[in-house]
């Protein structure tokens, strides 16, 4: 199955839905979604692209098609895709040490890239956004840590054994972009290299042309948090791992590291979520795949449904659970496809 989306970041084929999906339940939640803040918090964009077209996109006030806006966690997928295209040119290596300095002498030689990914490090970290409370992450964005997000986070001592316990960190993430960094030959200061990279590789093969990456003083891709786009360059994003990796017809990550990026190695109770390799998936969708981030930004991939659904704005932790409720009623309007049930393994 292929969307078969046009390679232009201006031109999407905008149209009503199948005659299959259960329009009338798309158009109330999709209602519900825009006009319910103190239920789901503020929407500010809502898109949702079926079988390669646009069926529905509504914009909250202030906000439009060429609006531009945060993706806070969901960057850390980009991450991951990034590394995948890395790890096939041979410029980083999944299960070997990686190569952090201060790390060489203690019990956190041993962590690897795939640890890193799949938030298994074992390295101490609380993320926390609750003001007065101990934050790595909030230290890490806005304190101490800010210029230079890869060593504040490199420095923090292991709690567990690499592989031992699941710990979500977003200072993880920022030293994986750091590794990327020095591979391509980035020095202090400097992040031409991996803007390059990451443009070429991924934001220009598939036409994300609104994308705008933050970096630190230091020259660290602040993958954690911090890539501004459009929704639909944010679906476009999803489109690709709906596709299993490619982009008209390039692949532009293999088809075996977005399966890689879909295995469990946890649940997390607080949200419903399992967590693969920088990515979240919903365990009642075959081969769901979810970007998340902080204050209720969503790009909810499902292969089965043939559908991509991005949701962004800004909702308070306490009604976080409810959000999620309301977008996979939206996901659930769309049908699934009995040819695709059961295929996953044919994608690998």
């Amino acid at each position: 199955m292929t969307v078969s989306p046009s390679s232009r970041p201006d031109v999407w084929e905008v149209g009503s839905p199948d005659d299959d999906v259960d329009v009338v339940s798309l158009e109330r939640g999709v209602s519900a979604l825009m006009s319910s803040p103190t239920r789901t918090g503020l929407t500010s964009a809502l898109v949702a692209l079926h079988r390669g077209h646009i069926v529905c996109e509504r914009y909250g006030e202030g906000h439009d098609v060429t609006s531009t806006f945060i993706s806070w966690s969901m960057a850390k997928s980009m991450v991951g895709a990034l590394c995948g295209v890395a790890i096939d040119e041979g410029l980083l290596s999944l299960d070997a040490p990686v190569p952090v300095a201060a790390w060489v002498n203690d019990e956190r030689h041993a962590i690897t890239l795939r640890h890193l990914l799949q938030m298994t490090s074992g390295l101490s970290w609380v993320e926390d956004y609750i003001d007065g409370e101990t934050s790595h992450v909030i230290d890490m964005l806005f304190g101490s840590g800010t210029d230079d997000v890869a060593g504040y986070s490199a420095s923090r001592p292991s709690q567990f054994q690499p592989g031992e316990q699941w710990l979500y960190s977003s200072g993880t993430t920022n030293i994986i972009c750091r590794l990327l960094g020095d591979a391509l030959g980035d020095t202090q200061g400097s992040h031409k290299h991996i803007e390059s990279y990451l443009r070429r590789n991924l934001f220009d093969a598939i036409g994300m042309s609104s994308a705008i990456p933050k970096f630190d003083a230091y020259g660290t891709f602040i993958g954690s948090s911090y890539v501004y786009a459009t929704a639909r360059d944010f679906a476009r994003f999803g489109a690709l791992f709906l596709n299993n990796g490619e982009w008209a017809g390039r692949q532009v990550v293999t088809r075996r590291w977005v399966e890689f990026s879909r295995e469990s190695v946890a649940h997390d109770d607080d949200n419903g979520f399992d967590y693969g390799a920088h990515w979240w998936m919903w365990p009642g969708e075959q081969d769901s795949l979810v970007a998340l981030g902080y204050e209720g930004q969503y790009i909810w991939v499902v292969p089965q449904r043939e559908l991509v659904l991005v949701r962004l704005g800004k909702t308070d932790a306490a009604l976080r659970n409810d959000l999620t409720a309301d977008l996979l009623s939206l996901v659930r309007a769309f049908p699934t496809s009995p040819r695709l049930m059961g295929k996953s393994g044919d994608r690998g």
